[in-house]
């Protein structure tokens, strides 16, 4: 069953006659098509991309299953028309990602022709959470790729190199080797900048004896990898074995021991345990992982309390950590696919922190 077809079967349980759809991702994920702009409308008759002049023979391109329409102006003004012409009386929209604005102008400009919007949330995302053949295959491409930049980062960070210049490095790296856009900014955080889960490449100098988070990705046909390892130049202190050993052994705990049917609100206390256990609970706060596909970030979200179930085919990403200010964090990530109702991982990256002496604390 194709991706159209999936959605329709959904339509019917949402009680609408169509899904207007204006998230990037889900716009391609459902059509092929890869422009910055556009607006499907899915019924279960009828599957329409509508364009402006810029994309009119792109969409013809890309999305050949697809009733191409040329529009002008703001949806209002061409989007009543359009539902009358097909008949649509009650339009499902992605309430997460239509502008407010766009919302009161179409509800207004709609309702004088007696057709209702109603609120969706996560419908495609949902869909694309669980990946086919095709997807898979990109994303382990991908995270082949963050592999090897990985290795290539660890030959470059040597003590006095900036942040930013291995940060930089690294990205000329995946882009010369077939990376298309990097899906987020490459982190490279040393001493007490690794202590920030979302820190920027800074102009600070890379020092002995000291956590150096490294956190990158790939894009490969629009799908996405992402990778975290922590190393250290020099023979470091005991503060760092202990808390490396700590992360470490939290996600061999995770990899070892979710199954498909898990809640990911389950899968993240697995690890969590671990962590808490080891007197840093406080210290981890972020969830222990998310989603990756057309998006860095998509569901599942594996966070306390969440209610996603983990099924069979969805590749999502496994990195506890625990971050102290003023001395540095540790956080170690793996893109993993659920196969056989176990975890698989993609990534190949060793869990090597310490390569000058030997190898620190390899599992």
């Amino acid at each position: 069953m194709n991706r159209v077809e999936r959605l329709r079967k959904i339509l019917v349980e949402l009680g609408v006659d169509a899904l207007l759809i204006v998230h990037p991702e889900n716009r391609r994920y459902l059509s092929g098509f890869r422009g910055s702009a556009g607006w499907l409308l899915i019924s279960p008759k009828s599957a329409l991309l509508a364009v402006d002049f810029r994309y009119v023979e792109q969409a013809r391109m890309e999305a050949p299953g697809f009733e191409i329409v040329h529009i002008k102006g703001e949806p209002a003004a061409w989007l009543p028309g359009l539902a009358t012409d097909f008949g649509v009386s009650n339009i499902g929209f992605e309430s997460d990602h239509l502008p407010f604005a766009t919302y009161q102008k179409l509800h207004t400009a709609l309702k004088k022709h007696g057709i209702k919007l109603t609120p969706t949330e996560n419908v495609v995302e949902s869909l694309r959470a669980i990946k086919d053949r095709e997807e898979i295959e990109n994303i382990v491409t991908a995270a082949a790729l963050a592999d090897a930049a990985f290795q290539y980062a660890r030959s470059i960070i040597r003590p006095g190199i900036t942040e930013k210049h291995v940060a930089w490095e690294v990205e000329k790296f995946l882009r010369s080797q077939g990376s298309e856009t990097i899906p987020f900014d490459i982190i490279i955080a040393s001493g007490p900048n690794s202590a920030l889960p979302h820190a920027r490449a800074s102009q600070r100098c890379i020092q002995e004896n000291e956590p150096i988070v490294i956190d990158l990705g790939a894009r490969i046909n629009g799908y996405c990898s992402d990778l975290t390892r922590t190393i250290i130049l020099g023979n470091g202190d005991g503060t760092f074995s202990r808390i490396y050993d700590i992360v470490l052994g939290a996600q061999l705990t995770a990899l070892a021991t979710i199954t498909s049917g898990m809640t990911a609100g389950d899968a993240d206390n697995l690890a969590r345990t671990v962590i808490e256990k080891a007197g840093y609970g406080e210290k981890f706060g972020h969830g222990l992982g998310h989603g990756v596909g057309l998006n860095p970030h998509e569901l599942p979200r594996l966070s306390p309390g969440s209610s996603d179930m983990l099924q069979e085919n969805m590749v999502f990403t496994i990195e506890p950590g625990i971050y102290m200010p003023d001395w540095g964090g540790v956080r170690i990530e793996d893109i993993v696919i659920i196969q056989k109702g176990k975890v698989r991982p993609l990534s190949r990256s060793d869990k090597i922190a310490n390569t000058a002496s030997g190898g620190l604390l390899i599992r």
